[in-house]
């Protein structure tokens, strides 16, 4: 198997080495998984955020139960806690961990107007929550997605991000 080495492309164009102190990136600047084995489990939470916009006559159609493929925020909402789930079967590098809660809300807003998406996922554990809060976000967002295609065509996913977490070495980071 060939080896693949990551290097550090600058503003300008130019590659570098790696830089140093990237966790997931070994002395020889390959990707590996990192070791939690000494650290410390403790209580962490992470929560994210993201929108699906609509054209309100599509939010119309979702209020009033008129969606074909079902009753999307619910379907939205359990996917995204499926999801959650599963994090570290789809994002490479993650460690899969005992998640202790996931919540994922749905809103429709007439003011996006869109979908609004919120998770909260917690753990007591070894590290953070903030991949899963993620994809819990990500999988509801492209199941809105799914179950209103056939009547726009124009949705856009849009600003998934963490929105804060809390816990773990690194300490709390509120973005919003």
């Amino acid at each position: 198997m060939k080896e693949t080495q990551l290097t550090h492309i600058d503003a300008g164009g130019s590659a570098g080495a790696v830089e140093p102190g990237l966790t997931h990136i070994d002395a020889s600047g390959n990707a590996h998984m990192v070791d939690v084995g000494a650290k410390t489990a403790s209580e962490r939470t992470a929560v994210a955020r993201g929108e699906v916009c609509l054209r309100p006559e599509t939010i119309h159609l979702i209020r009033s139960g008129l969606m074909k493929k079902g009753d999307v925020l619910t379907v939205a909402q359990i996917a995204g806690i499926m999801a959650a789930k599963k994090t570290s079967e789809l994002i490479p590098l993650c460690h899969p961990i005992a998640l202790t809660q996931i919540e994922v809300r749905l809103a429709l807003s007439d003011e996006l107007p869109g979908v609004t998406i919120e998770a909260v996922a917690r753990t007591v554990d070894k590290t953070g929550v903030e991949m899963e809060a993620l994809t819990a976000v990500s999988a509801a967002a492209l199941t809105v997605y799914d179950m209103v295609k056939a009547v726009e065509k124009t949705a856009r996913i849009t600003n998934i991000r963490l929105a804060r977490k809390t816990g773990g070495r690194s300490g709390d980071v509120i973005n919003e």
